[in-house]
């Protein structure tokens, strides 16, 4: 997929510097005015226990204990990686998740129609439906302040450097540079697949360590389908009926009602 934007933008985080503040959790809720839930306590630090349709940034706590018996803490920032090739672009029916110039993915709220293709095409499981409105949600990386020139309301946030934003290639090679100053463990996560994302995660342990997050993530097979076959032959479908109509009126003329004689005949 070429995407034809004047600046992409990519969002990396280092979850090596992390401190597990949620400065970011709330600077996410705060900027986008979600309100909260009403949580309860289970026997961890990270609150709520998952992604919600109000809570588009999570920090996820997980105890990790190494092959050697190493013990440390695991903190990663959850949400939305705004995929290049994003499947819940392709499987939205009304337009409502769509590419931005910056390469990221926005989300039109007034045309979403609830269907929640989106969260099971998503390789990520990040949409996340809300029964009340009947409708879908989740980050658009704050498209309202990039196209103001302003970062995203988690990267002003952050104050140990875990997020950083800038320019797409600038940040590939931030990444990788990163990763050679540390230990032989560290990972890129995030250029490889799916057209490569617009968020990039540094990793000290391999991607499968990490809870919820796909080691090789790829888009469903259904969507592949939806997209490059059942969609256009739905659409050749709909232009035939609607290339035989306009036929018919060419031919017959407009249709005629006819009022019913007295007596029932």
């Amino acid at each position: 997929m070429k995407n034809n934007h004047k600046k992409e933008y990519v969002k990396l985080i280092d979850t090596t510097r992390c401190t597990a503040c949620r400065g970011c959790q709330v600077a996410c809720k705060q900027w986008n005015e979600l309100p909260a839930s009403i949580t309860r306590q289970h026997g961890t630090y990270q609150n709520p226990q998952d992604l919600e349709w109000n809570t588009w940034t999570l920090i996820r706590f997980q105890e990790y204990t190494d092959k050697d018996g190493n013990f440390k803490w695991l903190f990663r920032k959850d949400g939305c990686m705004h995929c290049t090739d994003a499947a819940c672009v392709k499987s939205c029916p009304s337009g409502s998740l769509f590419h931005t110039e910056y390469g990221t993915v926005g989300h039109d709220l007034e045309k979403c129609i609830g269907c929640k293709a989106c969260t099971a095409a998503c390789p990520f499981d990040i949409p996340r439906y809300n029964k009340q409105t009947e409708k879908s949600y989740k980050c658009d990386l704050c498209y309202d302040r990039l196209k103001n020139g302003e970062q995203p309301a988690c990267v002003k946030s952050c104050i140990t450097g875990t997020l950083s934003i800038g320019e797409k290639e600038a940040m590939i090679k931030k990444a990788y540079d990163r990763v050679e100053q540390l230990d032989n463990k560290a990972i890129v996560y995030g250029d490889k697949f799916v057209g490569g994302t617009h968020v990039l995660y540094i990793l000290s342990e391999p991607a499968a360590v990490y809870d919820k997050l796909p080691a090789n993530p790829s888009m469903p097979m259904s969507v592949i389908l939806w997209k490059n076959l059942f969609r256009p032959l739905t659409l050749i479908g709909m232009g035939a009926v609607a290339g035989m109509a306009a036929l018919h009126y060419l031919i017959k003329g407009p249709h005629e009602v006819h009022e019913k004689k007295e007596g029932g005949e």
